[in-house]
């Protein structure tokens, strides 16, 4: 039976979209600017996604692992031998109003300093949270839940909340990743345990100072009210933030147009990425979005 998510993305895409016949958009068309590999929390190496990328068609990609520079080399080593146009990139987590937000740095400098200053500063702290959502599962039944996650971990410095569900998944206690986040892994469930992250302005600061434009990742993921959704879109702009992300293995279709009249309304940038961690694993695969929409201008035009 054909995935109802991939369904839906087709039908938005053939249904409400208007492709550009132009040269350089038939060239674009299929663009993927945020996923992951081993070096966060993806099950594949970046030479692997690189490979997964062009195989789909993706005409332009970028690796966006979390909080984590060193994949880049790899990335870009095989996104040339592939002939494959490459951006590169991170994503960034970010504590503002008491939520975890991303925000997807492209276009970067790898080797500057104070993004990788930030980030090492960013990554902290990471073992502690762990061994404490380690010992909150066992209170819930699920003992030698940090080993297990370690299991899953191609970068012990950044052990996440994906290792554990992974290691909950194999135990068999919940059939895929969604399931162990719903049930065990958010906020007021057993096994989450918050943890403080960059502020908005040193995520945009970082990358800027990077060279790179930052993104605000999958926003329709945020639980804010309407006064912090607000407030939060005008703290990114003026902070300097260039781009939201439309297209997005996290949105709904219905959230497609949501955020293209955002970013109209704020004059932002578009970005789109499928998310994508791994076959089976992620919502959407790799090259399977969408057209990016007429009268919006994408963060990658120039690319």
């Amino acid at each position: 039976m054909p995935d109802p998510a991939l369904m839906l993305h087709a039908a938005y895409n053939t249904g409400m979209l208007l492709n550009s016949e132009n040269a350089t958009a038939s060239r674009l068309r299929n663009v993927d600017m945020h996923c992951h590999s081993t070096v966060s929390d993806g099950v594949l190496a970046p030479a692997a996604v690189a490979a997964r990328a062009k195989a789909n068609g993706v005409a332009l990609w970028a690796l966006t692992d979390h909080d984590e520079l060193s994949g880049i080399p790899e990335a870009r080593a095989a996104a040339a031998a592939l002939d494959l146009p490459y951006v590169p990139g991170v994503e960034i987590s970010v504590t503002w109003a008491g939520q975890t937000v991303h925000i997807v740095g492209l276009q970067i400098d790898e080797t500057s300093a104070e993004l990788a200053g930030g980030l090492q500063a960013t990554r902290s702290g990471r073992e502690r949270r762990a061994r404490e959502m380690s010992a909150q599962l066992a209170a819930a039944g699920i003992p030698g839940a940090y080993e297990g996650a370690l299991k899953f971990v191609g970068n012990p410095d950044l052990i996440g909340r994906t290792h554990f569900a992974r290691y909950i998944m194999e135990l068999g206690i919940c059939p895929d990743v969604n399931s162990v986040f719903k049930r065990y892994l958010i906020e007021g469930k057993p096994g989450f345990v918050p943890h403080r992250w960059a502020t908005l302005g040193e995520a945009v600061r970082w990358i800027k100072a990077a060279g790179g434009v930052a993104v605000v990742a999958h926003p329709g993921r945020y639980k804010f009210g309407p006064l912090a959704h607000q407030e939060f879109f005008e703290a990114f702009k003026d902070l300097g933030g260039t781009a939201i992300e439309v297209l997005t293995g996290s949105h709904t279709v219905d959230q497609y147009a949501v955020y293209a009249n955002l970013a109209k309304q704020y004059g932002f940038e578009v970005s789109q990425g499928s998310d994508f961690h791994g076959p089976g694993e992620s919502r959407l695969d790799l090259g399977t979005l969408p057209t990016c929409p007429e009268g919006l201008v994408p963060v990658w035009r120039d690319w």
